[in-house]
């Protein structure tokens, strides 16, 4: 038999504006911008003021209004009254007409809409991407049409890197399904061979090997590049393992010549096709989020104004909502009308009060981070940063871990010394044999110093680099040192050695 009962449960949800606000938190202000006008395409109540400040400018924490009442459309916490110019200016009839009365609705008139002779095209900057540069080779071969259709599918399956990522058999099934054509794989393999004497040289292999030996090829025939060649055939397990030594024994080889091999062969592209990748893409500027200036040695912090958008709710859209409060007749179409207009006018608000807050919080987090690191941020020092973790300052800040975290993703902060990413300024705490405690990051930095001053002949282990570690001070475990090594993207002792 079901029983029924009344059950009493306290849950934890997120209003969509706690959602709304954690998501813009967290993104940097390179895309923050894309945010904002993503969000004034969305809605029309929202829009974006003609003056904008200095880049730079410092936001005041003052200025941000923590209640928000959500009724309050007005600027500046005021209510917006209209005059009776102002409503004989917008009939909200006129505005709620639909086009099947033979009437365009709302008239935002010529000035909004713009003319064709008024609009100016930007010119577009245009550059060949790596394909294209295949594809335009690929013109000056004498073709029949299927062995064009078989070049352009083997062109369209290279990476960015210039490796041919489809196997023969894989190759033949894409042209029979997506070509409607069928070949084998000895006249792919002939295409294959024709576009891997284009340039860059080393393009349209399957693997490393093969894409340093067709480089080689390439190169001004000598005896040592002969060599390499051969090194590269027969003994490329032991190259790629930086076993010299044996591969010198098995070449009958000198010294010197077994060093200017190496050197030849170290100096091969492996990823031919990058160079048209670094070309094209534009992702290696950085944004700040953040400016800390030393004046002094006092310690001034600004906000990137691209940060603190000057937002406002649209004035036509309130002026609507209050022209519909005159209005004594109001049929369902007025209503629906005017939902809709409360549900945007809203939705602005909302993406205001989200922006200062992300703005306040920003702040508010990164003074904390500038109070705990001061002698880094006067002096730039590296051995000045103190061992701080998320947690220490969401204590100060009374935020939550995750908020700081949100926060420290994807941020970068300028300062005299250079652009740092505010994660730079997390690291553990490690304790000496003093019992001082010292910043995890501080033993990366003397790992890395032994290393870049070691004997090349003679690289230092990890058990090695653990006892000058200890003789310093710092007791830590040798699996430790290796995940430290790991970090810094430092190979193993054998993998260092040099000739």
């Amino acid at each position: 038999m079901l029983r029924q009962s009344n059950q009493l449960k306290l849950l934890q949800k997120l209003s969509p504006q706690q959602i709304q606000m954690m998501k813009l938190l967290q993104i940097p202000t390179a895309s923050l911008e894309e945010r904002i006008q993503e969000e004034l395409e969305e809605n029309p109540a929202l829009e974006n003021e003609l003056a904008q400040p200095e880049a730079g400018s410092e936001y005041d924490l003052d200025d941000h209004d923590k209640d928000g009442d959500e009724s309050d459309f007005g600027e500046d916490g005021e209510e917006v009254e209209l005059s009776d110019d102002t409503a004989e200016k917008i009939d909200f009839d006129d505005f709620l007409r639909s086009e099947d009365d033979g009437e365009r609705g709302y008239d935002y008139g010529d000035d909004y809409h713009g003319g064709d002779s008024d609009r100016q095209v930007t010119p577009a900057r245009i550059e060949n991407n790596f394909h294209d540069y295949l594809i335009d080779q690929l013109g000056m071969l004498v073709l029949t049409e299927k062995e064009q259709v078989i070049a352009e599918q083997v062109i369209g399956s290279i990476d960015e890197d210039g490796y041919l990522r489809r196997e023969l058999t894989a190759l033949v099934d894409d042209l029979a399904f997506g070509r409607n054509l069928d070949c084998s794989e000895e006249e792919i393999n002939a295409i294959i061979h024709k576009i891997q004497q284009f340039d860059p040289p080393g393009v349209c292999v399957w693997d490393l090997k093969e894409c340093l030996i067709l480089q080689l090829k390439r190169m001004t025939p000598s005896d040592h590049v002969a060599k390499a060649i051969i090194v590269l055939e027969k003994y490329y397990d032991e190259f790629i393992r930086k076993h010299y030594e044996k591969i010198q024994k098995l070449l009958g080889l000198n010294d010197a010549d077994i060093k200017n091999i190496i050197n030849i062969i170290i100096k091969l592209n492996p990823k031919p096709g990058s160079t048209f990748a670094v070309l094209n893409k534009a992702e290696s500027y950085i944004i700040p989020d953040f400016f800390v200036f030393n004046n002094n040695s006092i310690l001034e912090l600004t906000l990137n104004s691209k940060n603190a958008p000057e937002l406002r709710v649209s004035d036509g859209y309130k002026e609507m909502l209050r022209s519909y409060e005159r209005n004594k007749s109001k049929d369902k179409k007025q209503k629906e009308a005017v939902m809709f207009i409360k549900q945007k006018l809203d939705a602005a608000k909302w993406f205001i009060d989200a922006i200062k807050q992300r703005q306040h919080t920003l702040l508010h987090t990164m003074q904390a981070i500038l109070n705990f690191q001061k002698e880094f941020f006067l002096t730039g020092d590296e051995s000045n940063l103190r061992p701080m973790i998320l947690k220490d300052i969401a204590n100060v800040t009374d935020l939550d871990v995750s908020t700081v975290s949100r926060v420290a993703n994807s941020k970068f902060v300028q300062t005299e010394y250079g652009t740092y990413k505010l994660k730079y300024f997390f690291s553990e705490a490690l304790q000496t044999d003093s019992g001082e405690e010292v910043s995890t990051r501080e033993v990366k930095m003397l790992l890395g110093d032994m290393v870049a001053n070691e004997d090349k002949h003679k690289p230092l282990s990890d058990e090695q680099l653990t006892e000058m570690l200890s003789e310093k001070g710092y007791n830590i475990a040798r699996r430790t040192v290796a995940k430290y090594r790991e970090q810094l993207n430092i190979p193993v002792a054998r993998l260092r050695k040099e000739l």
